[in-house]
């Protein structure tokens, strides 16, 4: 049910809108004041916002600015008794989706608020999908934590905002395109299209078309005029895979466009601008391309302002255990979940990977269709794999890697009386939850007078009473329902007493816990509040977690922080915001 924030300090006009709204299936949330409606749309979930221009605590052109400002897909409409041309105008350019006058018929204010939702829904839906483009392709889902990736990670997070053209190397199935896409959709660009191009795929001639489009009767079969590459990538980003591939009299017109910012279609005489990001490719050594005079050295430095080097899996085997287990998932959809037999993995790990991850998932692929029983044996690995020409020394460190992701080591007990000696970061392997580390810590925690003195030490538990994959916001939540639970249980049910002892005004703990009355209690949120010290604030245990959560995910992540905002169910601008907000420098992990 969408929600409507009605925002008037006339109280008898609530009623009446209230009932026209619920009688269209609307839900209504009433505020009487600017700041008691700003303080209701931070907690609430709110579709729209109607407004009346004149309150007694300010003007609502100053709550509409606020609005806009935080949460600017939500539409506005204001209202007012006292219409003018000058508020009208001055309404619209701080966002309002309309202006209307008191009184305003109902029909009017039906169809008014109708059209503002649908055009938010709208808004919301293309979101949804550039968001899930966005993750799809987010660094987090670039598989790896070797060395090699984690520095291609942060190379990544500073170059992708810029405007600068880039350069990808690497053999055959390293995964060059599924980097530029992740360039793209982590720039400022990732609203516009992405387009790519193989330029081994062409002709000379027929990609010169490709490229720039062509007019009608530019050449045989040319019947009618066509956009190209360019113009369809127009704001986004151009993928020009295989570059090197590309002969020198291509490359003398690729030149002048990166120059000059616009081109010519085939047959046609009108020079068109373009704005795109260019994005390059290849397998081959391109420095040694142009001392060979195959590859124009002018055209080169013009496309290698940024290098990005992507390792061969031969190059980060430690990776090869994380790769395997994620194309295991993705083609064990529809049957049992299936594992690699510890023969089959000694014989991954002896293989040199000539195709890279490619070949990996070609591999794992095959597996998985051929293997009749729970696991992949080295009987349904290809001839290659089961006997290689240049076998790889044998690593028996990467092998008890690999066992300690599929079979989890024990819990140990960890007491409270450690936590000070504790690092905030969860664990670098797989392990068993947090939450599970040691009921003797958990018993303990029954207790927290007696052991729970502190902020630090709170912080300490909280975060490792948490379970493993539980993002910032759950946590958060967990925390707050649990901490209002236990304030309500201590003053007798009394809200405001409540609220005075988690240091809240009492509207605010009111639409806090309308959230959960009617939820049943959590374990976790009750677990988390038994730790926190009598007299904490419910804002200082919220920001003592959430900056022990950031941390840990900076430190598991290397420092690069698109992956610690993946990991918290967050996203990098917001993360880059709360790391603003605690101090907290990326470059310390």
């Amino acid at each position: 049910m969408e929600s409507i924030l009605i925002v008037d300090d006339e109280k008898n006009y609530h009623p009446t809108l209230a009932a026209l709204f619920r009688h269209e299936g609307y839900e209504t949330i009433s505020a009487y004041s600017g700041n008691g409606a700003w303080e209701v749309f931070q907690e609430r979930e709110v579709d729209l916002v109607l407004s009346d221009m004149t309150m007694p605590d300010g003007d609502g052109l100053s709550l509409l600015a606020k609005i806009k400002a935080y949460k600017p897909e939500v539409p506005v409409i204001m209202l007012t008794a006292f219409g003018t041309v000058e508020l009208a105008v001055e309404a619209m350019k701080l966002g309002a989706f309309d202006y209307l006058t008191k009184p305003c018929p109902n029909e009017d204010m039906l169809k008014t608020v109708a059209k503002a939702l649908e055009l938010s829904r709208l808004s919301r839906r293309n979101k949804e999908l550039l968001s899930a483009l966005s993750e799809r392709y987010s660094f987090g889902n670039l598989i790896g934590k070797s060395k090699p990736m984690l520095e291609l990670y942060k190379l990544l997070e500073k170059v992708a905002p810029t405007k600068a053209n880039v350069l990808v190397t690497g053999e055959s199935g390293t995964g060059k395109e599924l980097v530029a896409q992740a360039l793209h959709y982590n720039s400022p660009r990732a609203e516009k299209p992405f387009v790519a191009v193989n330029c081994s795929a062409l002709s000379s001639t027929l990609l010169e078309s490709e490229l720039f489009g062509h007019e009608k009767g530019a050449f045989t079969d040319a019947r009618q005029s066509r956009a190209g590459r360019f113009e369809l990538a127009e704001g986004g980003s151009l993928f020009l895979d295989e570059i090197g591939e590309t002969e020198q009299s291509l490359q003398v017109k690729l030149l002048r466009v990166i120059q000059e910012r616009r081109f010519e279609r085939v047959g046609g005489s009108a020079s068109i601008p373009m704005d795109v990001r260019l994005i390059a490719a290849t397998n081959r050594d391109l420095k040694k391309e142009v001392a060979e005079g195959r590859f124009r050295e002018d055209l080169f430095y013009r496309l290698n302002v940024v290098h990005l080097q992507l390792p061969p899996l031969r190059e980060r085997m430690d990776d090869l255990p994380l790769l395997i287990e994620h194309f295991l998932k993705k083609f064990s959809e529809g049957a049992s979940g299936k594992t690699m037999s510890r023969e089959a993995m000694r014989l991954m790990f002896s293989y040199a990977w000539p195709g890279n991850i490619r070949e990996l998932q070609n591999v794992i692929e095959r597996g998985v269709v051929l293997s009749s029983g729970p696991e992949i044996s080295p009987e349904d690995l290809p001839e290659d794999v089961r006997r290689p020409a240049n076998p790889l020394s044998y690593q028996p460190d990467l092998m008890e890697y690999w066992e300690t992701l599929m079979v989890p080591p024990a819990p140990s007990a960890i007491s409270v009386a450690d936590l000070s000696k504790t690092s905030l970061a969860p664990p670098r392997q797989v392990t068993a939850p947090r939450s599970e580390f040691s009921s003797g810590a958990a018993r303990e925690r029954e207790r927290p007078e007696n052991a729970i003195a502190n902020e630090t030490d709170f912080r300490r538990a909280a975060f490792l009473a948490l379970p493993e994959a539980i993002s910032l916001d759950e946590a958060l939540s967990a925390l707050e329902e649990g901490l209002i639970r236990r304030a309500l249980n201590e003053k007798g049910g009394v809200q405001s007493h409540a609220a005075a002892a988690l240091g809240l005004k009492k509207n605010v703990f009111k639409y806090k816990w309308d959230k959960y009355v009617e939820r049943e209690p959590t374990p976790l949120a009750a677990k988390l509040a038994a730790l926190a010290p009598q007299g904490t604030e419910l804002l200082s245990a919220l920001e003592s977690l959430e900056e022990a959560m950031l941390r840990a995910a900076l430190e598991k992540s290397a420092g690069v922080q698109s992956q610690a905002a993946d990991s918290l169910g967050i996203k990098k601008n917001l993360m880059q915001y709360k790391l603003k907000k605690f101090g907290i420098d990326p470059q310390e992990f």
